[in-house]
């Protein structure tokens, strides 16, 4: 190989390496905003549990799930990301919301 030849390959390498770089500075930053917008979220299904104890409302509500879930499955068509997993993320949040609401029932919250 030419020196021109290792040149051109050394500075393509590096180049990669910088985008690399980039993009894991992104996903880095979009984890983030995940972990708070998850944060906020489970904070307004907490007060929902906390209310739903205080008038004895059922901790899960079939109805409600269904619709989220066709509507998340539409976002993520829209977002062009799988919608099963959408609909699988979807469904690992709710379960854990209804385990949470379970929780204020018991406690009498």
């Amino acid at each position: 190989m030419s020196q021109l030849e290792t040149d051109m390959t050394t500075d393509v390498t590096a180049r990669a390496a910088e985008v690399l770089k980039e993009h894991r500075a992104s996903i880095d930053r979009l984890d983030a905003i995940l972990v708070y917008t998850l944060g906020e979220r489970f904070k307004h299904t907490q007060a929902v549990g906390k209310l739903k104890a205080r008038h004895d409302l059922p901790p899960s509500d079939p109805s409600r799930e269904a619709t989220q879930i066709a509507r998340l499955e539409d976002l993520a068509v829209q977002a062009d990301l799988d919608p099963e997993f959408a609909k699988a993320f979807l469904n690992f949040i709710i379960q854990e919301v209804i385990h949470h609401h379970e929780k204020h029932q018991e406690s009498g919250a």
